[in-house]
């Protein structure tokens, strides 16, 4: 048989339709994490509840106003609170729940599929979105209801609300991706999330008026994302007349948006970089 006589092996090549997009598997991820989400009825009552909570008690204990101004500190605690609450879904509950996912063993089923650690990543920051969106609001209305608290003066601040709320909740779920894909085990994931939230609350501005702080204190909340996301926000609730209790005197929102964009993209490379689907110890 002649070498062009030689029959050749047959090549088979399987064709199919496209796999989607990182970004719809991302979407339709995070509607499958907003529905594990709301069945944890426990979980989402002390989500919702815990800033309605300092607000209550803080708006109770504080009733005067910021010292130099003629603003009630429950205007001033409005947006600290608003900021903790946004940090609380997007930074504790998402390195809770990727730990969680690890102790479940749903990462490790997870690998087996073609979906990249993106799509995982953005189901998990869209549902924060979802979630902070509607504890945002609904934070604003009671202190709307029981404080009078007043809304945005004008457009200029509701499109601030908008990108201070947005990039400063997708920057903690960042910070909690790449937390959450440190800690090991689901049930210690809350004693190792909590130590740095709480500590961050107190140094940020968040309670008391930042200028109010020691300089050290302030040096180290200038340095965390929360401390940022409380000054955009009380750019946007509170008059110009509280720039008084501003130690820039300043609301500094192009630092602000520099500020949480960089912690953004840090968290999230440093996460594309360090997140495993399977521990080296798992067969």
């Amino acid at each position: 048989m002649t070498r062009d006589a030689q029959v050749s092996p047959a090549r088979y090549v399987i064709t199919g339709p496209p796999l989607p997009s990182a970004l719809r598997l991302g979407l339709s991820r995070s509607r499958l994490e907003l529905t594990q989400y709301f069945r944890q009825r426990d979980a989402v009552v002390f989500t919702f509840g815990y800033p309605l909570i300092m607000l209550v008690i803080f708006g109770s204990i504080f009733s005067g106003d910021v010292q130099g101004t003629n603003i009630p500190y429950v205007q001033y605690f409005t947006a600290g609170i608003t900021a903790t609450g946004v940090m609380s879904i997007g930074f504790q509950n998402t390195a809770v729940a990727i730990a969680s996912d690890r102790t479940d063993l749903a990462i490790k089923r997870l690998r087996g599929l073609p979906m990249p650690e993106l799509s995982y990543f953005l189901g998990k920051l869209f549902a924060s979105l979802v979630e902070g969106a509607m504890q945002t609001a609904l934070l604003i209305a009671c202190s709307i209801a029981f404080f009078h608290v007043h809304l945005p003066a004008n457009g200029e601040d509701w499109v601030t609300l908008l990108w201070v709320f947005t990039l400063g909740l997708a920057t903690c779920a960042a910070l909690g991706i790449l937390l959450g894909g440190w800690v090991k085990d689901g049930r210690t994931a809350s004693a190792v999330t909590l130590p740095p939230f709480l500590v961050l609350q107190f140094v940020s501005g968040v309670f008391f008026p930042f200028n109010e702080l020691s300089p050290v204190l302030r040096s180290i909340g200038a340095l965390f994302p929360l401390k940022w996301m409380c000054q955009g926000l009380r750019s946007v609730f509170l008059p110009n007349a509280a720039l008084v209790a501003e130690p820039a005197h300043s609301w500094q929102r192009p630092e602000t948006a520099v500020v949480l964009a960089v912690w953004l993209v840090a968290a999230l490379l440093l996460a594309l970089r360090t997140f495993r689907w399977k521990e080296k110890y798992e067969n």
